[in-house]
């Protein structure tokens, strides 16, 4: 496979030769002839190649090829170092002041040394490609002109999405229904695992990954948890970094153990979690008991899971023994012949698209050869899916061969042979050189192809490198040879574990590949002297480093295309930086670098350049835009005073521009973003009011830039009086109706622009301290719209009828409409597809136009408003006295005139509710309203709202899993009826209710709660609260202090009670502790606060054997702990915490 790859390199290398030798003919004095030449002998060289394909074979041959790959190789580096040289004069051109342009111009071709130095190389580059051309002649090669399209026909269709996603469940919805059962069903155990294992291929993490999005499971379990391990050996700590990053969904940046444990248990706590361990290597028996000892110790509520995928056998053994946590291994078995065959014909067809004779009539060969394995059929059926069916026979023929070790490889060789066009081979080889299950973003992989010259721009059909980058792209996921996970950051692509060894096999010790593309990733850092003994012709090189960058190492790899510099020790890159002469893509962003040297202005070549965001306070170099190439700056930096590298306008072709801060001085105004035509993705643009009026914003020509899909206005904060051109500016700064996100700040205007009713695309608006604004845009007919967010819009005082977009005559026009066609014409829709919406800080916001007022507005009963809204957020309204609507997650904070709240039909879809500082609440709807769709309740600080379901019928809220009630100082009754009918209760927090006299609970009839907070009610009288010795699903309960006229909670019955965590608040005179308290032998816990007339603890704590942490507050009289001999009994416990007990003996 090593030669079929360096065939792949040979062709694509010299596409790129003949293209520059093309490109510059005549450019260059004195070089023409050998240029003219080279044109010629490596065209011959592309006819020979199409018969080496053919006889790969000949050991003559493979070596033809490999000698063939050293010369095109130094072809390549010449050529380029022509360009450069090109580039560095167009550079020079463009920096001379007018007057000296004419006489440059003359001069710009004639560098007799370079010319004299170049054609000398270029004829030893001729002499032996001719001689190697002889050779050919000599082996019994043929000229076999073979014109290779760019990109076959089919390559990428319409099909782009089913192909790859359809054969995903196939054959497994047994296995998977089995999985989530078992994770599913009531468990005593506090952490259970179920390992997958069986062979490469089988689809254990596609299994996983359906179980993992299985509603039921969604609905069973608190947090869930992916981790890919994907390492032979792991340590405890990468493994605990790993979950907590998925837990946090952010880098975790620190190294101490008991930290990121302490971390991972808040964000578990009282929860059942269900953690995957994907694609798992090692089976090392304390490393997992470590593991699951740690997690079972953070969080001891019953019935969470891990499960775990491997191919090896012992590290489900080891696992599945840990503690007797389960039966044994899942085995996975293999696909019945009819699943294989619908997995095929899911990548092949379309849905309902009946199976071509070509096909069926190779049904019983194809089926022989996926064995079972979906993997081997999701290839077969991509291989077929990017072939003509006329090719169809030959290739499955191809499959059929024994050449490799396994089927899996066999079927991966004939892939791999058929892709098209060559460059798309190195791209797949290239993904090798990255760890196993490493998950790549799209843009970087594509901005690595083209720094390695894999993808050239298609002149002809005017289409840019990265659209033919995703193409390829495309080509490989439709193939099988890589796939799409989603993260949390986003979409990345990965290899399977099987084809990443195969890849890897292409670029094998023997192959001059190897010499060429180097990932060197070590956590400890590598030391500058191991550096030495990499080849100087390096193309790609990632190194994390110990000991920084000196300039002799860059120096010794003067071939490189890709650089990637890494540690924490990485703090200087040398000015040597300069001298790389053909450097396109460098990385910077994982170091500790704080400036650049000014020759980096000299790497004209440069495409990508990656810098860690806010790391330059000094600026760019000052000839930044001189990198006449750069097409991706991926930097970022917040501030506004973040100087921008001067006449930024001469980097045309720039696509990835993260901010531009706009400055009055000279080259760094707003027009320098008009000749940046291919701009895309996200930009944000700040300073605004510097910008003079609507012609000088036109300017920018954000409508003529369609890529750009995420735009930021911002303006600074200034004097509200404050005479501004904002109205003038943000009219000049329409951008192209593709956009999708807008974030408008600080915007002095009174409205907004028309051109808001054009953004059809539009999903995401933000609006946010515009403090002027009066009208609010007409967003409402936004077909597209999903998120919109309104904060601090201090001048709103009313939304009505613009909002929604209807028209100051909207009932009349609908009336005609209606008389006209007998009939309404349309079912209205306003905000149709908004699915969040967020409203924050409108201090002087008095009154919302609700969906009903709009119903009769344009008198449609019917008509749909906010249809797909499932979340509310309205915080910090305070004169605010209703509602727009109800959704499934509804928060209202800070409302001070909301008296009540009205939620009618609308409260059926309630699921969260999050109600908050809303001082003159007086009343909540009746809760049966929310039927059985409210799971979660919470109410704080709520001063006028005086009770709790006191209707006094039963509130039915089957589902209801969380209820938290906190200082609401007016509350004074929690109606017991309340409870009678929630079955799900896991959680109920009742806190800081100073004047709650009646509320009773029987904990008997609450079979699901296992966490009860009463704190801090001191009007309640604790035998209200009953059947605690029942309550044996209950794990953590915190209560008192309660009412003085009866503060003894000794008649609690503790005897059967499976508590963990247990917290007492007692009164300053309490003298005594609960006797039953010693019954609790499953106490983790135990937090005693307030006991003041306590002076010694019984001798019966040491019967709590299980108890770990001991914690003593707030006790004054309390002298001293139990005897010896019981607190020897507690062979647990490893913690005393003592805070206030003056007189407590050390």
């Amino acid at each position: 496979m090593a030669d079929a790859a360096i065939s792949a390199t040979v062709k694509v290398v010299l596409g790129t030769v003949i293209s520059i030798a093309a490109d510059r003919v005549g450019m260059v004095l004195g070089v023409k002839a050998e240029l003219e030449r080279l044109g010629k002998t490596t065209a011959t060289i592309q006819g020979f190649l199409a018969d080496a394909d053919e006889k790969m074979h000949s050991q003559g041959v493979r070596g033809w090829l490999k000698e063939l790959e050293d010369e095109v190789f130094k072809a390549d580096t010449v050529l380029d170092e022509l360009n450069y040289d090109n580039l560095r004069r167009e550079v020079k051109y463009r920096n001379q002041p007018m007057k000296k342009k004419v006489c440059f111009f003359f001069s710009f071709f004639n560098a007799i040394g370079f010319s004299s130095s170049l054609a000398s190389k270029i004829r030893d580059i001729n002499t032996n490609l001719e001689r190697i051309n002889q050779r050919a002649n000599e082996l019994g090669l043929v000229i076999k002109y073979q014109i290779e399209a760019a990109l076959p026909a089919d390559a990428v269709g319409a099909r782009q999405t089913d192909s790859i996603v359809i054969p995903n469940v196939v054959g497994r919805s047994g296995d998977e229904s089995k999985i989530v059962d078992m994770l599913s069903s009531p468990s005593e155990k506090v952490l259970s695992v179920i390992p997958i294992t069986g062979s490469g291929g089988l689809g254990k993490t596609t299994l996983a990954k359906s179980v993992y999005n299985n509603p039921k499971i969604d609905g069973h379990f608190g947090q869930k948890i992916w981790v890919c391990v994907a390492k032979e050996h792991i340590k405890i700590m990468e493994l605990f970094k790993l979950i907590l990053v998925q837990l946090t969904q952010d880098e975790v940046k620190v190294d101490d153990r008991e930290v990121i444990v302490k971390k991972i248990g808040e964000k578990l706590k009282g929860q059942r979690y269900f953690l995957v361990l994907d694609d798992v290597w090692d089976h090392d028996q304390g490393l997992w008991d470590d593991c699951f000892n740690t997690l079972m110790g953070l969080n001891e509520t019953k019935g969470s899971w891990c499960l775990l995928t491997t191919r090896r056998v012992p590290v489900a053994d080891v696992v599945s023994t840990h503690l007797k946590m389960n039966s044994g291994p899942y085995f996975l078995g293999k696909l019945s012949r009819d699943e294989c065959w619908s997995i095929i014909k899911g990548k092949v067809m379309s849905a309902g698209e009946e199976v071509p004779e070509e096909l069926e009539a190779l049904k019983k060969q194809i089926l022989g050869r996926c064995d079972g394995l979906p993997l081997a059929a999701s290839l077969i059926g991509g291989l077929l899916l990017n072939n003509r069916r006329e090719k169809w026979h030959s290739i499955v023929q191809e499959s059929l061969l024994n050449e490799c070790p396994s089927e899996i490889e066999q079927i991966l060789k004939v892939s791999f042979d058929h892709l098209s066009p060559a460059s798309v081979k190195k791209c797949f080889a290239y993904c090798s050189i990255f760890p196993q299950d490493s998950e790549l973003k799209q843009d970087l992989l594509i901005e690595l192809w083209m720094a390695e010259g894999f993808v050239q721009p298609d002149r002809q059909n005017q289409r840019l490198m990265e659209e033919i980058g995703g193409d390829y792209l495309r080509i490989l996921l439709h193939n099988s040879l890589l796939e799409k996970v989603e993260g949390w950051q986003g979409t990345y692509y990965k290899m399977h574990d099987l084809v990443h060894d195969f890849a890897k096999s292409i670029l094998n010790p023997e192959s001059s590949n190897q010499d060429r593309y180097l990932a060197l990733n070590s956590s400890e850092g590598l030391a500058e002297n191991t550096t030495r003994t990499i080849p100087a012709s390096i193309r790609t090189l990632f190194l994390h480093l110990e000991g920084g960058v000196s300039t002799d190492m860059l120096l010794r790899f003067k071939c490189l295309h890709v650089l990637r510099l890494s540690g924490d020790d990485v703090k200087f890159l040398p000015s040597s930086i300069g001298k790389l002469l053909h450097l396109r893509l460098l990385d910077i962003s994982c170091s500790l670098i704080t400036s650049l040297p000014e020759t980096l202005s000299k790497l004209y070549n440069m495409q990508t350049l990656t810098m860690r965001d806010h790391a330059f306070g000094g600026g760019f170099p000052k000839q930044m835009s001189d990198l006449i190439s750069l097409r991706h700056l991926n930097y970022y930096h917040g501030y506004a005073e973040f100087e921008m590298p001067v006449q930024m306008g001469r980097l045309t072709c720039l696509q990835t521009l993260e901010f531009f801060n706009v400055s009055q001085e000279r080259g760094r105004g707003i027009e320098e973003l008009g000749t940046l035509k291919y701009l895309k993705g996200s930009l944000e643009i700040r300073n605004l009011g510097l910008v003079k009026g609507k012609e000088a914003a036109r300017q920018a020509k954000l409508f003529e830039k369609p890529d750009l899909s995420r735009l930021a206005f911002e303006w600074n904060r200034r004097d509200l009086k404050s005479d501004n051109h904002d109205e003038d500016v943000l009219e000049g700064l329409q951008p192209h109706p593709n956009l999708e996100k807008l974030r408008i700040y600080c915007f002095m205007g009174n409205k907004f622009p028309q051109w808001f009713m054009n953004l059809s695309k539009l999903e995401t608006l933000q609006i946010e301290d515009c403090k002027r604004c009066s009208e609010l845009p007409s967003l409402g007919q936004l077909p597209s719209l999903k998120s919109l967010y309104l904060r601090s819009l201090d001048n709103i005082r009313f939304i009505g009828d613009e909002f929604y977009g209807i028209t100051a005559n909207e009932e009349e026009e609908e009336e005609g409409r209606s008389r006209a066609s007998g009939s309404s014409t349309r079912r209205r829709k306003f905000f149709a597809a908004l699915e969040e919406l967020k409203v924050e800080d409108m201090e002087n916001l008095v009154e919302w136009k609700d969906a009903d007022q709009v119903r009769s507005t344009v008198g449609e009963a019917e008509a749909d408003v906010f249809p797909m809204l499932r979340k509310l957020s309205i915080q910090y309204c305070p004169q605010l006295t209703t509602l727009p609507c109800s959704c499934k997650s509804l928060h209202v904070e800070s409302c001070d005139n909301l008296t009540s709240i009205k939620m009618g039909y609308g409260a059926a879809s309630v699921e969260e509710w999050w109600i908050d500082s809303c001082d003159n609440l007086r009343e909540l709807p009746d809760l049966d309203l929310f039927g059985s769709s409210l799971q979660r309740l919470t109410i704080a600080s709520c001063p006028r709202l005086i009770s709790l379901g006191v209707n006094g019928q039963k509130c039915p809220l089957p589902c209801l899993e969380k209820l938290r009630i906190n200082n609401c100082e007016g509350l004074t009754t929690i109606s017991d009826k309340m409870f009678e009918s929630c079955p799900s209760l896991r959680s109920l927090w009742v806190m800081r209710c100073p004047n709650l006299f009646s509320f009773s609970l029987n904990l008997q009839e609450m079979s699901s709660l296992e966490e009860f907070i009463l704190v801090e009610c001191p009007k309640l009288i604790p035998h209200r609260f009953n059947g605690f010795a029942f309550a044996t699903s209950l794990r953590e309960l915190r209560i008192g202090p309660f009412s003085s006229d009866d503060s003894s909670i000794d008649d609690f019955d503790w005897s059967a009670s499976t508590l963990r965590e247990l917290e007492l608040r007692g009164l300053p005179h309490s003298d005594s502790l609960p006797h039953q308290l010693q019954y609790l032998t499953t106490l983790t816990s135990l937090r005693l606060e307030n006991f003041g007339g306590i002076e010694v603890l019984p001798d019966w704590i040491g019967n709590l054997v299980s108890l770990e942490t001991l914690s003593l507050w707030s006790c004054q009289k309390l002298q001293s702990l139990p005897p010896e001999a019981a607190m020897r009994r507690l062979t647990k416990l490893t913690r005393v915490d003592v805070f206030d007990c003056p007189l407590l003996r050390q």
